[in-house]
Protein backbone atom coordinates (compact mmCIF):
# COMPACT_ATOMS: atom_id res chain seq x y z
CA UNK A 1 0.00 0.00 0.00
CA UNK A 2 1.43 3.80 -0.31
CA UNK A 3 0.17 7.00 1.23
CA UNK A 4 -2.37 9.11 -0.99
CA UNK A 5 -1.68 13.04 -1.21
CA UNK A 6 -2.46 13.61 2.01
CA UNK A 7 0.37 11.15 3.56
CA UNK A 8 0.81 7.30 4.74
CA UNK A 9 -2.58 6.61 6.72
CA UNK A 10 -1.41 5.54 9.72
CA UNK A 11 -3.51 4.53 12.68
CA UNK A 12 -2.57 3.43 16.13
CA UNK A 13 -3.89 0.01 17.97
CA UNK A 14 -3.61 0.42 22.04
CA UNK A 15 -3.38 3.93 23.55
CA UNK A 16 -1.63 3.31 26.70
CA UNK A 17 1.08 4.78 28.30
CA UNK A 18 3.38 4.47 24.95
CA UNK A 19 0.68 4.08 22.38
CA UNK A 20 -0.46 7.69 24.14
CA UNK A 21 2.99 9.43 22.58
CA UNK A 22 2.52 7.02 19.14
CA UNK A 23 -0.76 9.16 18.86
CA UNK A 24 0.62 12.06 19.93
CA UNK A 25 3.16 12.67 17.60
CA UNK A 26 1.65 10.73 14.16
CA UNK A 27 -1.25 13.58 14.63
CA UNK A 28 1.52 16.45 13.54
CA UNK A 29 4.07 14.40 12.05
CA UNK A 30 4.71 15.58 8.25
CA UNK A 31 3.95 12.85 5.16
CA UNK A 32 1.10 11.12 7.67
CA UNK A 33 -2.49 10.92 7.89
CA UNK A 34 -3.15 10.00 11.34
CA UNK A 35 -6.09 7.63 10.64
CA UNK A 36 -7.12 6.92 14.34
CA UNK A 37 -6.27 4.75 16.91
CA UNK A 38 -7.84 2.01 18.52
CA UNK A 39 -8.25 0.82 22.68
CA UNK A 40 -10.06 -1.49 24.22
CA UNK A 41 -10.77 0.05 27.45
CA UNK A 42 -13.62 2.92 26.81
CA UNK A 43 -13.06 5.46 29.82
CA UNK A 44 -8.89 5.28 28.45
CA UNK A 45 -9.80 5.69 24.71
CA UNK A 46 -12.17 8.77 25.47
CA UNK A 47 -9.23 10.38 27.52
CA UNK A 48 -7.35 10.07 24.93
CA UNK A 49 -9.47 11.22 22.08
CA UNK A 50 -9.86 14.23 24.55
CA UNK A 51 -6.81 15.01 25.27
CA UNK A 52 -5.14 15.00 21.86
CA UNK A 53 -8.18 15.25 19.38
CA UNK A 54 -7.98 12.21 17.40
CA UNK A 55 -10.93 10.09 16.55
CA UNK A 56 -10.97 6.64 18.58
CA UNK A 57 -12.60 3.80 16.40
CA UNK A 58 -14.79 1.08 17.66
CA UNK A 59 -12.80 -2.01 16.68
CA UNK A 60 -9.58 -3.00 15.66
CA UNK A 61 -11.40 -4.18 12.16
CA UNK A 62 -12.98 -0.79 11.74
CA UNK A 63 -9.32 0.80 12.27
CA UNK A 64 -7.79 -1.53 9.85
CA UNK A 65 -10.02 -0.49 7.15
CA UNK A 66 -8.77 3.39 7.30
CA UNK A 67 -4.59 2.79 7.07
CA UNK A 68 -1.57 1.41 5.03
CA UNK A 69 0.05 1.25 8.27
CA UNK A 70 -0.62 0.40 12.10
CA UNK A 71 1.81 1.04 14.93
CA UNK A 72 1.09 -1.94 17.62
CA UNK A 73 1.20 -0.95 20.98
CA UNK A 74 -1.29 -2.98 22.91
CA UNK A 75 0.09 -5.72 25.37
CA UNK A 76 2.85 -7.86 24.75
CA UNK A 77 0.44 -10.84 24.70
CA UNK A 78 -1.86 -9.20 21.93
CA UNK A 79 1.08 -8.96 19.41
CA UNK A 80 0.50 -11.58 17.30
CA UNK A 81 -2.99 -11.24 16.45
CA UNK A 82 -3.25 -7.71 16.00
CA UNK A 83 0.17 -7.79 13.70
CA UNK A 84 -1.53 -11.02 11.84
CA UNK A 85 -4.92 -8.66 11.25
CA UNK A 86 -2.70 -6.27 9.95
CA UNK A 87 -0.30 -8.00 8.11
CA UNK A 88 -2.89 -10.08 6.30
CA UNK A 89 -4.32 -7.09 4.51
CA UNK A 90 -0.70 -6.12 3.29
CA UNK A 91 -0.63 -3.69 6.14
CA UNK A 92 3.07 -2.74 7.22
CA UNK A 93 3.30 -2.58 10.78
CA UNK A 94 5.79 -1.33 13.64
CA UNK A 95 5.46 -3.35 16.53
CA UNK A 96 6.33 -2.32 20.29
CA UNK A 97 9.11 -4.31 21.71
CA UNK A 98 9.44 -7.19 22.36
CA UNK A 99 7.89 -8.00 18.89
CA UNK A 100 6.43 -11.14 20.42
CA UNK A 101 6.33 -13.08 24.01
CA UNK A 102 7.52 -16.33 22.03
CA UNK A 103 9.93 -17.37 19.36
CA UNK A 104 6.28 -19.33 18.36
CA UNK A 105 4.68 -15.54 17.89
CA UNK A 106 7.09 -14.16 16.42
CA UNK A 107 8.14 -16.38 13.64
CA UNK A 108 4.29 -16.42 12.73
CA UNK A 109 4.55 -12.70 12.78
CA UNK A 110 7.24 -12.50 10.35
CA UNK A 111 5.57 -14.70 7.69
CA UNK A 112 2.47 -13.22 7.92
CA UNK A 113 4.36 -9.84 6.86
CA UNK A 114 6.03 -12.64 3.87
CA UNK A 115 2.73 -14.01 2.20
CA UNK A 116 0.86 -10.33 2.98
CA UNK A 117 3.89 -8.47 1.34
CA UNK A 118 4.30 -5.96 4.14
CA UNK A 119 6.69 -4.56 6.40
CA UNK A 120 7.45 -5.27 9.78
CA UNK A 121 9.52 -3.24 11.74
CA UNK A 122 10.59 -3.58 15.76
CA UNK A 123 10.05 -0.72 18.28
CA UNK A 124 13.82 -0.46 19.93
CA UNK A 125 13.23 3.58 20.00
CA UNK A 126 16.93 3.16 21.98
CA UNK A 127 18.50 2.76 18.62
CA UNK A 128 17.09 6.25 17.57
CA UNK A 129 18.84 7.85 20.39
CA UNK A 130 21.04 11.30 20.39
CA UNK A 131 23.91 9.85 21.92
CA UNK A 132 23.83 6.26 19.87
CA UNK A 133 23.20 8.47 16.62
CA UNK A 134 26.44 10.46 17.67
CA UNK A 135 28.51 7.55 18.38
CA UNK A 136 28.30 6.25 15.09
CA UNK A 137 31.27 7.79 13.73
CA UNK A 138 33.51 7.22 16.44
CA UNK A 139 32.21 3.12 16.73
CA UNK A 140 35.20 0.60 15.89
CA UNK A 141 35.32 -2.81 16.64
CA UNK A 142 33.88 -2.72 19.82
CA UNK A 143 35.19 -5.33 22.48
CA UNK A 144 33.65 -4.59 25.89
CA UNK A 145 30.35 -3.23 26.45
CA UNK A 146 28.83 -2.74 29.74
CA UNK A 147 25.15 -1.56 30.17
CA UNK A 148 23.12 0.09 33.40
CA UNK A 149 19.05 0.71 33.13
CA UNK A 150 17.94 1.09 36.47
CA UNK A 151 14.20 2.22 37.03
CA UNK A 152 12.41 2.63 40.35
CA UNK A 153 9.11 0.24 40.67
CA UNK A 154 6.44 1.47 38.37
CA UNK A 155 3.09 -0.60 37.53
CA UNK A 156 3.45 -0.99 33.96
CA UNK A 157 5.33 -3.08 31.66
CA UNK A 158 4.92 -6.33 34.55
CA UNK A 159 3.56 -8.34 32.99
CA UNK A 160 6.55 -9.64 31.43
CA UNK A 161 9.97 -9.92 33.43
CA UNK A 162 12.61 -7.52 33.45
CA UNK A 163 14.36 -8.90 30.53
CA UNK A 164 11.87 -8.61 28.49
CA UNK A 165 10.54 -5.69 30.01
CA UNK A 166 14.37 -3.02 29.72
CA UNK A 167 17.25 -5.66 29.59
CA UNK A 168 16.09 -6.22 25.77
CA UNK A 169 16.17 -2.83 24.59
CA UNK A 170 20.39 -3.10 25.39
CA UNK A 171 20.25 -6.86 24.02
CA UNK A 172 19.41 -5.42 20.69
CA UNK A 173 21.81 -2.29 21.43
CA UNK A 174 24.84 -4.42 21.82
CA UNK A 175 24.18 -6.96 18.82
CA UNK A 176 23.63 -3.85 16.79
CA UNK A 177 27.33 -2.78 17.89
CA UNK A 178 29.43 -5.30 17.73
CA UNK A 179 27.19 -6.82 14.45
CA UNK A 180 28.85 -10.01 15.58
CA UNK A 181 26.42 -13.21 16.52
CA UNK A 182 25.99 -14.20 20.48
CA UNK A 183 28.33 -17.30 21.04
CA UNK A 184 27.74 -17.81 25.16
CA UNK A 185 26.32 -16.33 27.92
CA UNK A 186 25.76 -16.16 31.93
CA UNK A 187 22.66 -15.19 33.68
CA UNK A 188 21.55 -14.25 36.84
CA UNK A 189 18.71 -12.53 38.54
CA UNK A 190 15.63 -13.05 41.46
CA UNK A 191 12.54 -11.48 41.78
CA UNK A 192 11.77 -8.91 44.27
CA UNK A 193 8.62 -7.03 44.61
CA UNK A 194 6.77 -9.02 41.45
CA UNK A 195 6.51 -12.96 40.96
CA UNK A 196 8.71 -12.36 37.77
CA UNK A 197 12.47 -11.39 37.47
CA UNK A 198 12.89 -7.60 38.41
CA UNK A 199 16.39 -7.19 38.21
CA UNK A 200 18.59 -9.49 35.81
CA UNK A 201 22.32 -9.08 34.80
CA UNK A 202 23.88 -11.01 31.94
CA UNK A 203 26.97 -11.38 30.45
CA UNK A 204 27.13 -12.26 26.63
CA UNK A 205 30.26 -12.98 24.29
CA UNK A 206 30.15 -12.61 20.74
CA UNK A 207 31.85 -14.22 18.21
CA UNK A 208 35.55 -12.67 17.58
CA UNK A 209 35.65 -12.52 21.43
CA UNK A 210 33.71 -8.93 22.25
CA UNK A 211 32.01 -9.18 25.50
CA UNK A 212 28.75 -7.39 27.03
CA UNK A 213 27.61 -6.95 30.74
CA UNK A 214 23.78 -5.79 30.90
CA UNK A 215 22.43 -4.98 33.89
CA UNK A 216 18.70 -3.97 34.42
CA UNK A 217 16.36 -3.54 37.01
CA UNK A 218 12.69 -2.32 38.17
CA UNK A 219 13.13 -1.88 41.58
CA UNK A 220 16.00 0.54 41.86
CA UNK A 221 16.17 3.75 43.76
CA UNK A 222 17.55 5.42 41.03
CA UNK A 223 17.01 6.04 37.15
CA UNK A 224 19.89 5.10 34.95
CA UNK A 225 20.27 4.61 31.18
CA UNK A 226 24.45 4.57 31.04
CA UNK A 227 26.24 2.85 28.24
CA UNK A 228 29.88 2.34 27.62
CA UNK A 229 32.05 1.15 25.14
CA UNK A 230 35.41 0.41 24.90
CA UNK A 231 37.34 -0.44 21.41
CA UNK A 232 41.07 0.20 20.56
CA UNK A 233 40.74 3.36 19.23
CA UNK A 234 39.45 4.84 23.00
CA UNK A 235 36.16 4.69 25.06
CA UNK A 236 33.00 5.75 24.73
CA UNK A 237 30.54 6.44 27.47
CA UNK A 238 26.91 7.48 26.70
CA UNK A 239 24.01 8.85 28.52
CA UNK A 240 20.91 7.04 27.20
CA UNK A 241 18.52 9.13 29.79
CA UNK A 242 20.08 12.59 28.20
CA UNK A 243 20.94 11.60 24.54
CA UNK A 244 24.79 12.99 25.54
CA UNK A 245 27.60 11.50 25.82
CA UNK A 246 31.64 11.79 25.18
CA UNK A 247 34.44 9.72 22.98
CA UNK A 248 37.79 10.09 24.72
CA UNK A 249 40.88 9.14 23.02
CA UNK A 250 44.85 9.48 22.99
CA UNK A 251 45.61 12.33 20.94
CA UNK A 252 47.05 11.91 17.21
CA UNK A 253 50.13 13.81 18.05
CA UNK A 254 51.67 12.36 21.30
CA UNK A 255 54.54 10.93 22.13
CA UNK A 256 53.87 8.82 24.73
CA UNK A 257 57.02 7.32 25.79
CA UNK A 258 58.51 10.68 25.60
CA UNK A 259 56.18 12.03 27.95
CA UNK A 260 56.47 9.29 30.58
CA UNK A 261 60.10 9.70 30.72
CA UNK A 262 60.14 12.83 31.56
CA UNK A 263 58.10 12.20 34.88
CA UNK A 264 55.01 13.93 33.30
CA UNK A 265 52.32 13.12 36.49
CA UNK A 266 49.52 11.63 34.82
CA UNK A 267 47.72 10.55 38.10
CA UNK A 268 46.89 13.85 38.70
CA UNK A 269 43.34 15.05 37.49
CA UNK A 270 44.89 17.44 35.39
CA UNK A 271 47.97 15.41 34.00
CA UNK A 272 45.70 13.04 31.60
CA UNK A 273 44.17 15.61 29.97
CA UNK A 274 48.00 16.24 28.02
CA UNK A 275 47.62 13.01 26.33
CA UNK A 276 43.81 12.00 26.03
CA UNK A 277 41.42 14.27 23.96
CA UNK A 278 38.33 14.34 24.92
CA UNK A 279 34.76 14.72 21.85
CA UNK A 280 31.29 15.50 23.27
CA UNK A 281 28.66 12.80 21.74
CA UNK A 282 25.01 14.44 20.67
CA UNK A 283 22.99 14.00 17.93
CA UNK A 284 20.34 16.18 16.39
CA UNK A 285 18.04 17.18 19.98
CA UNK A 286 14.45 15.37 18.08
CA UNK A 287 12.35 13.58 20.53
CA UNK A 288 13.46 9.18 20.04
CA UNK A 289 10.20 8.37 18.91
CA UNK A 290 9.32 10.80 16.42
CA UNK A 291 12.73 9.53 14.79
CA UNK A 292 11.74 5.81 14.78
CA UNK A 293 8.34 7.00 13.47
CA UNK A 294 9.93 8.82 10.70
CA UNK A 295 12.05 5.99 9.81
CA UNK A 296 8.37 4.03 9.62
CA UNK A 297 6.89 5.91 7.35
CA UNK A 298 9.68 5.82 4.90
CA UNK A 299 10.05 2.54 4.89
CA UNK A 300 6.39 2.03 4.55
CA UNK A 301 6.42 4.05 1.56
CA UNK A 302 9.54 2.35 0.34
CA UNK A 303 11.26 4.70 -0.02
CA UNK A 304 14.06 2.83 2.72
CA UNK A 305 14.54 -0.17 4.90
CA UNK A 306 13.40 -0.27 8.38
CA UNK A 307 16.33 0.48 10.58
CA UNK A 308 15.09 -2.50 12.98
CA UNK A 309 13.52 -5.24 11.16
CA UNK A 310 11.34 -7.74 12.28
CA UNK A 311 14.07 -10.08 11.83
CA UNK A 312 16.07 -7.89 14.40
CA UNK A 313 13.35 -7.51 16.81
CA UNK A 314 13.49 -11.58 16.25
CA UNK A 315 16.84 -11.64 17.47
CA UNK A 316 16.83 -9.72 20.21
CA UNK A 317 13.75 -11.20 21.59
CA UNK A 318 15.63 -15.10 21.20
CA UNK A 319 18.50 -13.66 23.49
CA UNK A 320 16.38 -12.04 25.92
CA UNK A 321 14.27 -15.33 26.26
CA UNK A 322 17.43 -17.64 26.68
CA UNK A 323 18.33 -15.25 29.30
CA UNK A 324 15.35 -15.69 30.84
CA UNK A 325 14.86 -18.78 31.40
CA UNK A 326 18.77 -19.03 32.22
CA UNK A 327 17.99 -17.06 35.26
CA UNK A 328 14.66 -18.71 36.06
CA UNK A 329 16.86 -21.78 36.42
CA UNK A 330 19.47 -20.17 38.71
CA UNK A 331 16.88 -18.69 40.93
CA UNK A 332 15.51 -22.51 41.40
CA UNK A 333 19.19 -23.74 41.68
CA UNK A 334 19.03 -21.02 44.62
CA UNK A 335 16.44 -22.06 46.44
CA UNK A 336 17.19 -23.87 49.76
CA UNK A 337 16.36 -27.42 50.07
Amino acid sequence: MSGGTEGLRIGVAGAGSLGYHHVRILRDLPGVQLAGFHEAREERAAYVSRELGVEAQGSLDALLDRVDALVVAVPTVHHRAVAEAALERGIHVMIEKPLAPTLEDADAILEAGRKGGAMVQTGHVERFNAAILGAEAYLDRPLFIESHRLAPFVNRGTDVAVVLDLMIHDVDLVQSLVKRPVVSFEAAGMPVLTPSIDIANARLQFEGGAVANLTASRVSMERMRKLRIFQPSGYLSLNLADGTGEFLRLKGDLDLPALLGRGLPLDAPEGIWDIVERIPLAGTPVEPLRRELECFRDAALGHMEPVVSGEDGRNALAIALAIEDRIQRHVIDTRPA
